[in-house]
């Protein structure tokens, strides 16, 4: 039962998960975490910090790991990897075939247009959504988020601004546990 929860869970998140993986969290938030309580904030958490560090687009890691952290198998992996994936597999073999006719149409850019601020509304709530004292707030990592933030602000070049983070990471954390 558990299995077929999870997999329409993650069809779900597939279907609405419109502008990527970063809008995706926000949902699949609220489907593990609020809805079904199968993880806790602090182990969704880590699911999301260990998907931005491997290689792939986060929504795929994120289904990946939580299929296995909510089943303990790898099934559960498979299951929500191929959930995730169907709904945009399949939409983006119909717009395809339909987009050629609808490219200039005033409807399509119309809602096209209107998708833009929804989805940085959606990228913000994910970040809101981790914004508690348990995994974000002390002063370090106020401070390494700031001078990203400023350093990206200034058009610094994002490597840059990630070697950067990476080493003030470091000298602020090695060592201590928060």
């Amino acid at each position: 039962m558990i299995y077929l929860q999870l997999f329409l869970a993650y069809l779900k998140i597939g279907f609405f998960g419109f502008g990527g993986g970063y809008p995706m969290i926000s949902l699949i938030y609220n489907e593990m975490v609020v809805r079904h309580t199968w993880l806790t904030q602090s182990v969704f958490t880590d699911i999301v910090a260990i998907s931005q560090m491997t290689p792939g687009p986060i929504a795929l890691n994120c289904a990946t790991f939580v299929g296995y952290s909510v089943t303990g198998s790898v099934w559960g992996s498979v299951l929500t990897t191929v959930a995730v994936c169907t709904p945009s597999m399949t939409l983006m073999l119909l717009i395809t075939v339909f987009y050629r006719r609808l490219q200039n149409n005033r409807l399509m850019k119309g809602a096209l247009d209107w998708m833009r601020p929804v989805l940085a509304g959606l990228i913000g709530a994910a970040a809101v959504m981790f914004l508690n004292r348990e995994t974000f707030f002390d002063w370090k990592t106020v401070l390494v988020c700031v001078a990203s933030l400023a350093a990206v602000w200034k058009k610094i070049n994002p490597i840059w601004v990630l070697l950067a983070s990476a080493v003030l990471g470091i000298l602020l954390f090695s060592g201590s546990p928060g």
